[in-house]
């Protein structure tokens, strides 16, 4: 065949291409809206979920928002502190109640050290997490196989994705004291999971050096990219003491702590401080590195405590609860203003003609890409039209394996 009679080929069969798959596309909505929706099995409300992990399985607390959206939902995981578990944390924060007003899973899963170190006095367990390379509040290490909290929360999340669709990018983590600490550790070690952390009494950047506790060991938090990260903090806390202690399980400062979050999010100048309420101050590091923020709020006075909880947790001895702000309802507008979105694919543009032609005065009307591939010369528009063809094939697959909505 001629490259005149080639291209008039080509041009027939590209024309059929395009007719079919715009046809195949609008024959069959349904399919698509399929493919771009996941399918929740979770029920609504709270439930209880069994997660494999290590050869056994532990139940974990969830909660779906009782008017779900269709489509993917953010996820929180809520960690509890040293002594206590999942059902506890969950009356403290009552983040359930934020969810269902905002339109987020809650996940309250439990720590796995239990007795001796935690004696058990609690209808659901006293726990504690395997914190890495970090003393247990008792002094003393996890016992040897100790269940790695880093990878069972990660299971979690994955679980919980399973059967409830988490939206990609927006998978967070908060948690009360030792449950913050823990959730500090998850934002060192799998910060390509967690968008954004807040703790609660509870924040570090990595483990306390024991040669000098306060500073932070050289090299334990290693983020793999910029995390978000929050937290609150009363000054008269006396657990996690807000100046810092020489307990190898605490040890520096929170100010240290806010410090070393932000040399590693690359934030660029000094904190900024801002009065939220007579009690409280917001001290933010700005100019981070891939849209992160580091922010802690100082609570004046403030215990060892979550600043907003309904739960009485003066009477047991834990310090003044400061109910001037409600940490749980601050947490959220910041996990939300952090998710992480995908960047979208750069457009793939055809090459442009190496040396236009003017057509002649009576040469047929012709479109722009007709034109261009007409300058081209024969072999190279054949391989322009089926590249046209390659790439009208690619984009109707790209849509057609979309996994589920945003």
């Amino acid at each position: 065949m001629t490259g005149t009679h080639s291209r008039r080929a080509l041009g027939i069969a590209l024309s059929a291409l395009i007719a079919a798959v715009g046809f195949s596309a609008l024959a069959a909505p349904a399919a698509a809206a399929t493919a771009e929706s996941c399918t929740r099995t979770l029920p609504t409300g709270t439930s209880t979920l069994s997660v494999p992990f290590g050869g056994g399985s532990y139940d974990v607390r969830v909660h779906v928002p009782a008017a779900a959206a269709a489509g993917a939902l953010p996820l929180v995981l809520d960690l509890h502190g040293s002594n206590s578990n999942g059902t506890v944390q969950a009356g403290i924060s009552g983040l359930s109640t934020v969810a269902d007003a905002e339109g987020f899973i809650v996940v309250n899963p439990s720590g796995a050290i239990g007795a001796p170190s935690f004696a058990q006095t609690l209808p659901e367990g006293n726990w504690g997490w395997n914190v890495p390379g970090v003393p247990l509040t008792s002094g003393t290490f996890p016992p040897a196989g100790s269940r790695d909290d880093v990878a069972f929360l990660s299971a979690v999340v994955e679980a919980v994705d399973a059967q409830g669709c988490v939206e990609d990018g927006a998978v967070f983590a908060t948690g009360f004291s030792g449950g913050g600490r823990m959730a500090s550790a998850l934002a060192c070690a799998r910060a390509d999971l967690f968008a954004a952390v807040a703790p609660v009494a509870g924040l570090r950047a990595g483990r306390a050096d024991t040669a000098a506790p306060a500073t932070i060991e050289a090299g334990s938090c290693a983020p793999s990219q910029p995390v978000a990260v929050q937290s609150f903090h009363g000054t008269a806390d006396a657990v996690n003491p807000y100046p810092g202690n020489t307990d190898p399980r605490w040890g520096y400062s929170v100010a240290t702590a806010g410090a070393g979050w932000a040399a590693l999010d690359g934030c660029d100048a000094a904190p900024v401080t801002t009065p939220v309420t007579t009690t409280v101050s917001r001290i933010a590091f700005p100019g981070c590195e891939g849209g992160s923020d580091v922010e802690y709020y100082e609570i004046t006075g403030g215990g060892h405590t979550w600043p907003g909880t309904s739960v009485d947790l003066e009477t047991l001895g834990l310090g003044v609860v400061d109910r001037s702000i409600t940490a749980s309802t601050l947490m959220w507008d910041f996990f939300a203003a952090h998710a992480r979105v995908a960047a979208a694919p750069e457009p793939t543009t055809p090459p442009a003609p190496s040396a236009p032609a003017q057509p002649p005065v009576d040469a047929p009307v012709t479109t722009a890409p007709q034109r261009e591939l007409a300058a081209t010369g024969p072999e190279t528009a054949d391989a322009a039209w089926l590249a046209l063809a390659a790439m009208i094939i690619g984009a109707s697959a790209v849509v057609a394996v979309r996994r589920r909505t945003a």
